[in-house]
């Protein structure tokens, strides 16, 4: 049954994907100000099949730690490809910063930067950090919430790499706190995997991090509150999750 799940959802992925691409050429061509708008609806869409056909929703602890508005910068664990769709639903205005190698998807990826994400080229070093820091500067000033991925790639539960510097670079030059999130969502959702698993995906928002920290402080303390977040159970600052169906 897991193994038919997850094909009718991968059907439904690529066939949506399609749809909603073709139907963003004239979005990204005449109206770019809307692309944010399409991925949203593509996004819950997504989200919205995968409860459906994988059985699989996700709660939520300290939404009280988000910005109802204005610019945030976010420091996500990345377990699965879910952690790239939830922020759309959960930020009045998400800015993504993802791989360049994401922009070269046909349909989706000229997208991307319409709708206010953020590539960045890991091979190009200092350059590329140089780039991301004005980019993010851009993002701030336009009020939006910026969502990083400190470790750079999808990493299994349980797993450890290190932290990329990039997050402590760019919350030094914006002078914003850091937003710690820790969530499970490999378990059900897994990095490079076929099958998803039916269960409750959990994402523990947890207080801001203060801006002004050195880089190893701030690295240490992101790492220190995922694993705080784990030992909890994600529930974390907040004993009432908000469940998909009470979301904007």
């Amino acid at each position: 049954m897991i193994f038919l799940r997850a094909c009718a959802f991968n059907l439904y992925f690529y066939i949506l994907t399609a749809i909603l691409g073709l139907a963003g050429v004239p979005v990204r061509l005449a109206a770019p100000h809307r692309a944010f708008n399409l991925a949203r609806f593509w996004a819950r869409l997504v989200l919205d099949g995968l409860r459906v056909v994988c059985g699989i929703s996700f709660t939520v602890s300290g939404l009280e730690n988000l910005p109802g508005r204005g610019a945030a910068l976010l420091a996500s664990q990345h377990q699965s490809a879910f952690d790239t769709l939830v922020w759309m639903l959960l930020l009045p205005a998400p800015s993504y910063v993802v791989k360049r190698e994401l922009t070269w998807i046909p349909l989706f990826g000229p997208l991307l930067q319409p709708a206010g994400m953020i590539p960045v080229n890991r091979a190009a070093g200092a350059v590329a950090l140089r780039r991301l820091v004005a980019a993010t500067t851009a993002a701030r000033d336009t009020g939006r919430q910026i969502v990083i991925f400190p470790e750079g790639t999808r990493v299994a539960p349980g797993a450890r790499v290190k932290l990329q510097p990039g997050i402590a670079a760019i919350a030094g030059r914006l002078d914003l706190p850091v937003i710690p999130v820790a969530t499970d969502s490999g378990r059900y959702w897994g990095r490079r995997t076929f099958l998803k698993y039916p269960g409750v995906i959990h994402i523990a928002i947890g207080k801001p991090i203060p801006p002004g920290i050195a880089r190893g402080p701030i690295l240490d303390a992101i790492e220190a509150y995922w694993r705080q977040a784990e030992a909890a159970g994600f529930v974390v600052d907040n004993s009432v999750g908000e469940t998909l169906a009470s979301l904007p």
